[in-house]
């Protein structure tokens, strides 16, 4: 019969290792969760190394990089999904028919503008004879 740690081998299969408590409920399927931005700064990163640290209140992700000395830096992502996002809409078009109509209303206002001055330098200049 086997002994491991002291105990026959049919002991192991009754206890199966389970993962720290502290590991189950920060990591889990190799995410690391955390809980806002001042979580991903307190992060401990060991040097040489990036970690993707995913943000469970927002639609963030954290890179959190350590140089070689240990030095800490990191780089914010803000992500959307898909189908959830606003969709701008689409842009709209005036037509040619509606451009030319609006060039023509532009027109008009132009000659009657012109116009009113004529009559205006007409009153004027009555104004002044007398």
């Amino acid at each position: 019969m086997a002994y491991f740690g002291g105990y026959p081998g049919s002991y192991q299969t009754m206890y199966p290792q389970y993962p720290q408590p502290a590991q189950s409920a920060q990591q889990q399927n190799g995410i690391i969760w955390v809980q806002g931005e001042a979580a991903a700064k307190s992060y401990l990163v060991a040097p040489g190394s990036t970690v993707q640290l995913w943000d469970s209140e927002e639609k963030v992700i954290y890179l959190k990089s350590a140089d070689a000395s240990g030095m800490p830096s990191m780089k914010v992502l803000d992500y959307t999904i898909r189908g959830e996002a606003e969709e701008k809409p689409a842009a709209e078009y005036a037509t040619k028919g509606e451009v030319e109509a609006l060039a023509g209303q532009v027109e008009k206002l132009r000659s009657e503008i012109a116009a009113n001055k004529k009559k205006r330098i007409v009153v004027k200049e009555e104004e002044e004879d007398e």
